[in-house]
């Protein structure tokens, strides 16, 4: 592994380890958002507290971080630069769901995926988005819209570039 790839991997995961939802809930005065609903970082469980505003800068920020940490790679290494994103966003993700500031608890990394998936390849990333849509709106479900998108978004993939 190169140093372009370590460097891709290490600031990824520290990007992608910043967690928003309990940034956004204590600077807003609500405290830890893990003492409430289902104790997770994320937008879904920051909107049972009422507060779609911060929800929705949860969500966009979370899918900044992954989106940011590929388009950095996609911008500085460009002889590698591809790949370098893939580590890059990847690493990202991983560091969304498995924070070390939090003792590796973290989100489930919806957010941060599509925004990855989003500087990789738009259209794909608007398939992803559209199956999200779908399922949440006929299931009432973020979860099992999640788990939808992320089955399919390969065969859209797949599909896509074939």
């Amino acid at each position: 592994m190169t140093e372009t790839f370590i460097i891709c991997i290490i600031g990824g995961y520290l990007l992608g380890s910043v967690p928003f939802g309990l940034v956004v809930t204590r600077l807003a005065g609500l405290g830890d958002i893990r003492k409430i609903g289902s104790g997770n970082i994320g937008a879904t469980n920051v909107l049972r507290t009422g507060r779609k505003d911060l929800a929705l800068l949860t969500v966009l920020l979370d899918a900044s971080k992954a989106g940011f940490a590929a388009w950095l790679a996609l911008r500085f290494f460009t002889s590698t630069n591809l790949v370098a994103a893939l580590y890059a966003g990847t690493a990202a993700i991983i560091g969304h769901n498995f924070p070390v500031w939090l003792k590796f608890k973290g989100g489930k990394g919806v957010a941060s995926t599509f925004g990855f998936i989003l500087v990789i390849n738009p259209a794909i990333a608007l398939m992803a988005l559209a199956t999200w849509l779908v399922f949440a709106f006929l299931f009432k479900y973020s979860s099992l819209a999640a788990l939808a998108a992320a089955v399919l978004t390969p065969l859209y993939a797949y599909f896509y570039a074939g």
